[in-house]
């Protein structure tokens, strides 16, 4: 498919690569060097000698001659072969060597050329067989040549395998060096292009420029222009930034180098710096190229902090390498960097200079127009009913980003298999925005008064909902459990909402207080199940007399810090924060008020809602307005 990930060309490269030309073939080079392997066939030759030394023995032992006529006498002897005045015997009983070494039952001897003895005679009289054969049995001369080779043939074979693993293992051997990485260039499906890219037009129309330098470098240096250096996508995960790269890569039709930066990291100083080297070498190479770095902010946050520490260090080098090879750039080269960050605030002000990353793309989930375009794409190869309106789908998903509309066709594809049908329907696509929204339904069975009380909770919600002027519409109530939630009150905008009212947002926390309030007003309890519903709240209220200056006692300031990871306690003064907890429980205090009086003065309305849901457990956008008596085109509270 367009977007699949492209391939590793070996499993120890920390990068990918697509649409680079295959590389030139080489002559294989023998590990170490044909020196390294003299002095290693010399060292096994030794110690194969010493291992047939050892292993196979020097053959049967020799006697003097004067020990064999003493056996010959004895009648020891039983057999013997004589080829000249070598003899070979073996005798009846065996009898112990004159130096101590053990006995022995066959032997050889050497009859000296001056002896003058009746050997024949005194070997007839005492039966001795005089054989045509040889008593001692010797290996051959190509047995012994290859009892000689093979442990040294073994011994190479073994060096060659431990030279091809160390000089291709993990790391690249104690230095962090590998070899050459060898590109590789896709022979099935085709590359991605901004036709695959939806919903992000504004964001493709600023990358239009780097399609343009790479199609056209000439036209740019002949009016004496450069192009940014490297060019950073900034935006929430999903967003498509890695897709966006690819499509540059494919629009232009030059080779796409894509990476994690944390690929780069080893424990061994020094291997992140030499991948990074070797990465840029290569988009080199194949210019005009794409080298495409993902989570850059793994390596690229600002240095100076634990300084000393091994991995801080490793760390470092391989930001300082990557800010040495894009600050080494020229025009000519015609090599740009993409990068992707989800947090691009806390990169190092030299990765983000001029002549770097001097460009900053900011990639935002799309609108509704963009989530209808990207719901298309992703609905391409998945046969759709006719009951399907990608227009009204886009509409209740506000906020999603590619990824996730990607995943909820995908749900939706899933659940049409499961139920054996030939295409997927409205349903379908219901069914899976809400299994992605709220999770998954459980099969809990609950108490009968836990079920009423879950209920109200959940039309306290959707009442509430109803009532606020302005407010998002209610789109489904349920009180199936799904995920964490016993039951789930879903309110989406009918548009986008960019920028945010202060009565909007009192609106939303009366809200989520409402299920709070019902159970207060109904039953006169508070329960555990307003857990999530609290931490919504205050997510809200602290924003807003923090943040966003919507407390006439704090002021407008930002008192409290927008990235969730920055110290509460260190942003303002004591007595600041102290305002600022004040005005945040005198906001919630005022919203609950107004959820428990507008649910006491609309009673019937919440009793009918709890009721209903009690009997059909699941109550959609129109059925739910109609049993609350409320107008649907107004939301104000007017009756039908």
């Amino acid at each position: 498919m367009a977007n699949s990930v492209p391939p590793r060309d070996r499993t120890d490269q920390p990068w990918r690569s697509e649409g680079a030309p295959p590389p030139a073939p080489s002559r294989r080079k023998l590990p170490g060097g044909w020196v390294s392997l003299g002095a290693a066939a010399v060292a096994v030759f030794l110690l194969a000698y010493l291992l047939l030394s050892l292993f196979t023995g020097g053959g049967e032992p020799t006697i003097s001659y004067t020990e064999f006529a003493k056996q010959v006498s004895a009648g020891n002897v039983t057999k013997i072969y004589a080829k000249g005045d070598a003899i070979q015997g073996e005798l009846k009983a065996g009898r112990p060597l004159p130096d101590g070494g053990g006995d022995y039952t066959k032997f050889t001897t050497q009859r000296p050329s001056f002896a003058d003895d009746d050997l024949w005679q005194e070997l007839t009289r005492k039966g001795v067989v005089v054989t045509a054969e040889p008593v001692v049995v010797q290996r051959s001369l190509l047995v012994n040549l290859l009892l000689a080779l093979a442990p040294m043939a073994l011994l190479v074979l073994l060096w060659l395998f431990l030279a091809r693993r160390v000089g291709a293992g993990a790391g690249g051997g104690l230095l962090g060096r590998k070899p050459p990485p060898k590109p590789v260039q896709l022979t099935v499906g085709r590359r991605t292009t901004f036709a695959d890219v939806a919903g992000i037009d504004e964001v493709a129309g600023e990358l239009n420029d780097v399609v343009d330098f790479l199609r056209n470098p000439q036209a740019y240096r002949d009016m004496g222009a450069r192009m940014p250096g490297g060019v950073l996508l900034s935006g929430p995960p999903g967003t498509g930034k890695t897709l966006l790269a690819r499509a540059v890569a494919g629009e232009a039709g030059v080779p796409f180098f894509s990476a994690s930066a944390s690929e780069f990291i080893e424990m061994i100083v020094g291997v992140g710096a030499s991948r990074v080297r070797e990465l840029f070498a290569e988009a080199r190479k194949v210019a005009p190229a794409i080298v495409f770095i993902d989570e850059i902010d793994t390596i690229g946050r600002v240095r100076g902090g634990g300084a000393g520490i091994s991995g801080h260090d490793e760390r470092e080098q391989t930001l300082n390498q990557i800010l040495t090879e894009m600050d080494g750039f020229t025009g000519s080269e015609g090599v740009v960097v993409l990068a992707a960050t989800n947090r691009a605030a806390v990169l190092d002000p030299a990765l983000t200079r001029p002549g770097r990353f001097d460009r900053i793309v900011q990639v935002s989930p799309p609108d509704r127009d963009g989530r209808e375009a990207i719901l298309k794409i992703h609905t391409r190869e998945i046969p759709l009913g006719e009951d399907v309106d990608l227009a009204r789908v886009a509409r209740t998903t506000p906020g999603m980003t590619g990824a996730e509309l990607s995943n909820l066709a995908n749900e939706a594809a899933l659940l049409a298999v499961k139920r054996r049908q030939a295409e997927v329907t409205r349903a379908d696509l219901s069914d899976a925005l809400e299994k992605v929204q709220l999770g998954a339904e459980r099969p809990l069975v609950m108490p009968e008064d836990e079920r009423r009380r879950t209920a109200y909770h959940e039309s306290g919600h959707a009442l509430l909902g109803m009532l606020q002027p302005g407010a998002d519409p209610v789109r489904k109530i349920t009180i199936v459990p799904r995920g964490r939630a016993l039951g789930v009150t879903l309110s989406t905008p009918e548009a986008d909402r960019y920028a945010y009212t202060e009565s909007y947002l009192r609106g939303r926390i009366t809200g989520a207080l409402g299920g709070m309030a019902a159970e207060h007003v109904v039953f006169g309890v508070v329960t555990t199940g307003s857990e999530s519903d609290l931490e919504q709240a205050t997510a809200l209220v602290r924003g807003m007399v923090g943040r966003w200056g919507m407390s006439e006692r704090v002021g407008r300031i930002s008192a409290v810090p927008g990235d969730a990871q920055e110290p509460y306690g260190l942003v303002a003064a004591p007595g600041t924060l102290d305002a600022v907890d004040h005005e945040m429980r005198r906001i919630v205090d005022e919203c609950y008020e107004n959820a428990c009086r507008q649910l006491r003065e609309n009673r019937p309305r919440l009793d009918a809602l709890a009721e209903a849901l009690l009997v059909d457990e699941t109550l959609e956008e129109d059925a739910a307005y109609h049993v609350a008596g409320i107008a649907r085109d107004t939301g104000n509270g007017a009756e039908q």
